[in-house]
């Protein structure tokens, strides 16, 4: 029987990969396996801005995509929802980039307690 046999889809499945669905890619291929960022220390906070030369390097397709994203400074965070991956995956082809010399990383100065305060009363006030 045709329908049962995994190496002979049936034609619903069929349909959904000729029309798209294999398009998805797992973010741990984008990344190779990897979950560590060859950079430790990276926070979603972190700033991240592309050197002129990032332009034409031989990039990846999702590395290019951070390149061409961050000629101004961007955070992890706003990478990482720009690609729509986990912020994990975010920091891997950062650190990968940075490594490179392809991105240069600006960490956000710490908050003072005074700032702190201040946002829990607007918080609070809201």
């Amino acid at each position: 029987m045709r329908d049962s046999d995994p190496l002979h889809p049936n034609n619903a499945v069929h349909a959904d990969l000729e029309h798209g669905a294999h398009d998805f890619v797992r973010p741990f291929v984008v990344t190779g396996g990897r979950t560590t960022p060859v950079i430790d220390g990276l926070r979603i906070e972190t700033l991240v801005q592309a050197v002129p030369s990032a332009l034409s390097a031989p990039l990846q397709l999702e590395q290019r995509e951070v390149v061409r994203l961050c000629q101004q400074p961007t955070s992890i965070a706003e990478v990482a929802a720009a690609l729509h991956v986990p912020v994990g995956v975010a920091k891997v082809i950062v650190s990968d980039l940075a490594a490179h010399n392809y991105l240069s990383v600006r960490e956000a100065p710490e908050l003072t307690v005074a700032a702190i305060e201040r946002i829990r009363d607007l918080v609070r006030a809201l």
